[in-house]
């Protein structure tokens, strides 16, 4: 499930489907589909478990743009930057 900002209107849970799964949630984030994203909650009644996925989930966006050497679309840069820890550490060059 994505928690989505619908401005005045509030916030609202929206559905995934479950055959789907992650990669679809991650496809979906990326085509537009899901705008303004706040979380993403992974389920699995079978087993009575719930997890908050959107670390996993932003992360693997950020990769994905890094990757295709593209930004983060606008609707999702702040769930984006909410969630993955960007590694800021910048190594020097050893001069010889």
């Amino acid at each position: 499930m994505v928690t989505s900002n619908f401005g005045r209107n509030g916030n609202a849970w929206r559905e995934a489907d479950f055959e789907r799964a992650l990669e679809t949630v991650i496809q979906d984030l990326l085509a537009g589909k899901y705008r303004q994203p706040i979380r993403v909650v992974a389920f699995n009644t079978a087993e009575r478990w719930s997890e908050d996925v959107s670390e996993d989930i932003a992360r693997e966006i950020q990769r994905r743009c890094n990757l295709q050497l593209t930004d983060v679309p606008s609707y999702l840069r702040e769930f984006v930057d909410r969630y993955s820890q960007q590694d800021l550490q910048q190594f020097s060059l050893r001069l010889v």
